[in-house]
Order: C-alpha cells, then structure tokens, then sequence
C-alpha cells in the first residue's frame, strides 16, 4: 500500500522524527544519561529539574513539530484520499520533512531568524500539498 502512496513514506518518518524530539527533549531534561536521571525519567517526574535554555529549545521545537505534524497529516490524508496528483503531494511531503530535518538542530542551537525562514519552507510544503487539491 505505501509504494502506491510514496508522500505516506514522509509522513511515517516525520511522525519519527517527532518521536526522536520528544525523546531528545525528555531524556535531556531528565538527564536520562545518567543512572538517577535515567530513573527520574522512568518515575513519576514529580520533582524535575529545573531547565536549561538548551532543553526547554528542545521541547518547545518538540511541541512545534508536534502541532506542524498533525497539519500535515490531515493535509496528507486528505490528498491520498481524494487522489491528488502525486507527484506534487510527494513534492509537498519532501519538503516538509527535509526542511522539519533541518529545524530541529537550527532550533536546539538558538538560530532564530534561519529557524523561521525553515518553519516557513516546511509549511510551503504543506502548501504545496494543499494546492494539488484543486
């Protein structure tokens, strides 16, 4: 079913590569690479730590993807439904997976105007996606 519908390839990764964020954000936060963050992280996390710049980065670029994501999806959705064109739906899908790729670290180092500018790729991505509807 997938190779009829390549752009779901791109939506499956980006999915992952959400996962990926959220896992980033909450070990760091947790400091999940040591044994007592490591069991924090595990726990009930009543008593976290106090975070860094670097993690609350992390997890708002999480929460970022996580609300891009589900735009994407239903567009997604909704174009191999409807049986848009494919190749400009895949076109669309690239876009924004490789430009969210590309946001995630510009993002955790602070970059903010070429962070907005990527954002602003993904979601002409979507766009894209959107106008093979018509």
């Amino acid at each position: 079913m997938l190779h009829n519908f390549p752009v779901l390839y791109y939506l499956l990764a980006s999915t992952l590569l959400y996962w990926l964020m959220l896992m980033y954000a909450s070990l760091a936060h947790a400091r999940g690479w040591t044994m007592p963050g490591m069991l924090l992280a595990l726990g009930n996390r009543d008593k976290m730590p106090d975070r860094s710049a670097a993690v609350a980065r992390a997890d708002r670029a999480a929460k970022n993807m996580g609300e891009n994501l589900l735009i994407f999806a239903i567009v997604t959705l909704a174009a191999v439904s409807i049986g848009a064109p494919r190749d400009k739906v895949l076109l669309g899908g690239q876009i924004f997976f490789f430009a969210r790729l590309l946001y995630w670290p510009v993002y955790l180092f602070g970059i903010p105007y070429l962070r907005t500018l990527i954002w602003a790729i993904a979601l002409g991505g979507v766009g894209i996606i959107v106008l093979a509807f018509f």
